[in-house]
């Protein structure tokens, strides 16, 4: 089998600032990694497109679009939220990170490899419909699966997020698309802030204390996630890939081991089996330990490329 890797030297220019840690090391160590992997002849290497306008417009509001258009710097920094910023190269690197995830799609659903891995920056799942929000500024993720819905005629598609924090941009642009199951493992409480109650059938929240590790996320795995992934039957599954969960990351407080990264992405290949045609994209979230990110991620492929027992 093989898997599609999209990417492009433009997500490397987005900067917030020397001492940002969503920071252009993060995609050089991930792409170095996986070119450097033993199973590096079975990647196929694809430049991520830029979204447009149009592509945007699915899940986000014209007046916030024409807001980060508008306000994109020429030089120098601009602030959009307190962990937010742009550089003069940030709204170029958010429409490849963006049309990547609509060019996976194509991918997957036509004539590339069933499966897809999108290495891209900036990261998306905390974008709101009308605002940036979390070190992201459009929803990458949230653009894939509703270009996906239309493009396709999609009935059932599912996104499984586990970053150490909530998707809640995600959550909320599908609050009301029953076609949509989402599943979201986050440490809680903890940025930003999740309501808990209140949520329609097709929203799934997996919430972790501080401190919790590998037994505690695999049980949710086996007894939450896959079961509802299962009874869902989804033509397509979306990952929303943070590694920040993990025991090293310096920014949360949950213990995740590598081989709990490889663990939950092997139970979602093994449903993508049965359910979707093999067809799984993941697209790039959180992490920002680099070594750990580079071996997560490595990890993280390699169990897409094919599924072994852990």
């Amino acid at each position: 089998m093989s898997l599609t890797i999209f990417t492009h030297q433009d997500c490397l220019k987005h900067d917030m600032g020397p001492m940002h840690p969503e920071s252009p090391a993060r995609l050089k160590t991930i792409n170095q990694a996986l070119q450097q992997a033993p199973f590096s002849q079975s990647l196929v290497w694809q430049e991520a497109p830029m979204a447009t306008k149009a592509d945007l417009l699915r899940v986000h509001h014209a007046d916030y679009i024409e807001k980060i258009f508008n306000q994109a710097p020429s030089e120098g920094y601009l602030q959009l939220d307190p962990d937010t910023i742009m550089n003069k190269y940030s709204l170029t690197a958010a429409l490849r990170a963006a049309g990547a995830l609509k060019a996976a799609v194509d991918s997957v659903f036509m004539q590339g490899p069933p499966k897809a891995f999108c290495a891209v920056r900036p990261p998306g799942h905390h974008a709101e419909p009308h605002a940036a929000m979390g070190f992201c500024f459009f929803n990458n993720i949230a653009i894939g699966v509703s270009y996906a819905l239309e493009k396709y005629h999609c009935e059932r598609l599912a996104i499984v997020d586990f970053d150490v924090h909530h998707g809640n941009g995600t959550e909320t642009m599908f609050l009301k698309e029953p076609r949509v199951c989402f599943w979201s493992s986050f440490q809680h409480p903890f940025y930003p802030g999740t309501e808990m109650a209140g949520k329609p059938a097709h929203i799934h929240l997996c919430p972790m204390r501080a401190g919790e590790g590998s037994q505690s996320f695999r049980d949710k795995v086996d007894k939450e996630l896959i079961p509802l992934l299962d009874n869902f039957k989804p033509q397509c599954l979306f990952i929303s890939a943070g590694f920040d969960a993990h025991q090293l990351d310096p920014l949360a407080n949950l213990n995740l081991t590598t081989a709990d990264y490889a663990y939950v992405t092997q139970k979602i290949c093994q449903i993508a089996d049965m359910h979707a045609h093999k067809r799984v994209i993941s697209t790039l979230e959180g992490g920002y330990n680099l070594d750990v990110l580079a071996e997560a991620v490595t990890a993280h492929v390699q169990a897409m490329l094919a599924i072994q027992a852990l």
